[in-house]
């Protein structure tokens, strides 16, 4: 009775014996350690999953001790190398019996992560649409002004001056403009994403020949519901971002990968997607500095001398209006941006 309630527990559990050798497992174990029982049984654990805590030194110890563990997001590496943060918790039965307990946590960390993410740009989008209506207004007074002035002025010197105030005025509204990203309203039309990398990597060839831009796409993704232009500016700030931090740094053989998958049963936020589009964007550059990674989405924050900071910025905001999001982990020499878009149709 008690082994056919673990059969449908989602938690993997594994009854051990005293030589840490795998006696049973219920179905979500099998998942977690893709082998299934008959083909692992047996076998010593620690030869199909390891732990940064020593998970058979702990093991061993609450054997011995004959006292529970537990453990809290401890990295374990699968038998395939895959990487898992996981919870487990070890009960010793007997001297001869463990209990283990595993669960992953990758999942319900992602969709915190992302929690955070979507707060945080609704606020900044609140702020800024704040930020630019105070600054626009007092922008179109002083342009008036000076165009008033312009006209009672008989010196071409003087007026000179009044059209440099009128052109650095609109320097600014655009640049304000810019913040706001997306001035029009989203389409949402049938979009073939490989269309987008295309465009976006014959760009990219073209203002960088120097940079290596190679192709990595799941021929069977369908379509999804977007603005061709829309995607193609996001797809381009963040992959122009990229090549830039790279050309800038002198990284040595830069490269670019342009990769699609489909992903399924995918949370983005509070909700769950039957399919989602990753695309990814890999670079071999220097990182993205640890002081940025918090902020790198916010407007005017950019880890370039050169850099406007507005072209994550923008990008996100795009794919907010899609459902979406952006994620980022780097390294140095490994960066890696995933742009995340629904496949479902919408029901706007």
């Amino acid at each position: 009775m008690y082994q056919r309630l673990m059969e449908h527990l989602t938690t993997a559990v594994v009854l051990l014996d005293g030589e840490l050798r795998l006696r049973w497992m219920n179905p979500a174990a099998e998942a977690l350690l893709a082998n299934s029982l008959s083909r692992v049984q047996g076998v010593a654990l620690c030869a199909l999953m390891e732990s940064d805590d020593g998970l058979g030194a702990v093991l061993g110890k609450a054997r011995d001790e004959f006292h529970p563990f537990t453990q809290r997001e401890a990295r374990l590496t699968m038998l395939g190398g895959e990487a898992l943060t996981v919870d487990y918790t070890v009960t010793p039965l007997s001297r001869e019996e463990l209990l283990l307990e595993i669960e992953p946590r990758d999942r319900l960390m992602r969709i915190s992560r992302e929690e955070a993410l979507l707060t945080r740009q609704e606020t900044i989008k609140v702020l800024t649409r704040g930020l630019a209506h105070e600054v626009k207004n007092p922008l179109g007074g002083i342009r008036g002004a000076a165009q008033l002035l312009e006209r009672d002025l008989d010196d071409p010197d003087l007026k000179e001056f009044t059209r440099i105030i009128v052109e650095e005025v609109d320097r600014l509204r655009d640049l304000v403009d810019s913040m706001l990203g997306p001035n029009r309203v989203t389409r949402h039309e049938p979009l073939n994403i490989h269309k987008v990398l295309e465009r976006v990597r014959s760009l990219l060839s073209v203002e960088h020949p120097q940079v290596r831009v190679e192709r990595d796409y799941d021929p069977s993704l369908p379509d999804l519901a977007g603005d061709e232009a829309q995607m193609i500016q996001a797809v381009l700030n963040v992959a122009r971002n990229a090549v830039e931090a790279m050309t800038e740094s002198g990284t040595p053989e830069p490269r670019l990968v342009l990769r699609t998958r489909a992903r399924r049963q995918f949370t983005l936020g509070a909700e769950r997607h039957r399919l989602v589009c990753e695309v990814a964007i890999i670079d071999n550059g220097p990182g993205v500095p640890e002081a940025l990674r918090e902020t790198l989405f916010y407007p005017m924050v950019s880890g370039r001398a050169e850099g406007s900071g507005l072209g994550l910025s923008i990008a996100q905001a795009i794919l907010h209006q899609h459902q979406g999001l952006i994620e980022c982990d780097s390294e140095p020499g490994q960066t890696e941006f995933r742009l995340l878009i629904p496949l479902e149709k919408r029901h706007d």
